[in-house]
């Protein structure tokens, strides 16, 4: 599956805008820059998983409104898996991204 980012980028703002949230406040909550928000809104920088979900948390949605367009309705358990993406460094954030890619091509019955 091949990601449009500018579309990821189109949606995020809206979700934010829909919140009435700033890029500045949405940074804070984030804890990454308005500027790098800002560029991700506009498709010049590609967000890596772990601001994609950090993002989700912060605009109250999953990580699938900005990818494929719709928010999962769960219990919330992907707010947990953020948060403990959130405490990772960076080689165990490249670890839990390629599990995560392996996983999303398993099929489990």
């Amino acid at each position: 599956m091949k990601l449009d980012y500018s579309m990821i980028g189109k949606r995020i703002a809206h979700r934010r805008r829909e919140l009435g949230k700033t890029q500045a406040q949405v940074a804070e909550q984030t804890d990454i820059s308005d500027q790098y928000i800002s560029n991700i809104e506009r498709a010049v920088s590609i967000p890596s998983t772990e601001v994609i979900m950090r993002l989700a948390v912060a605009l109250e949605t999953t990580p699938d409104e900005f990818l494929v367009g719709s928010a999962r309705q769960e219990d919330g358990t992907w707010k947990d898996v953020a948060e403990l993406l959130r405490t990772m460094d960076k080689k165990q954030l490249d670890l839990a991204q390629s599990f995560l890619r392996w996983l999303s091509e398993q099929e489990l019955t």
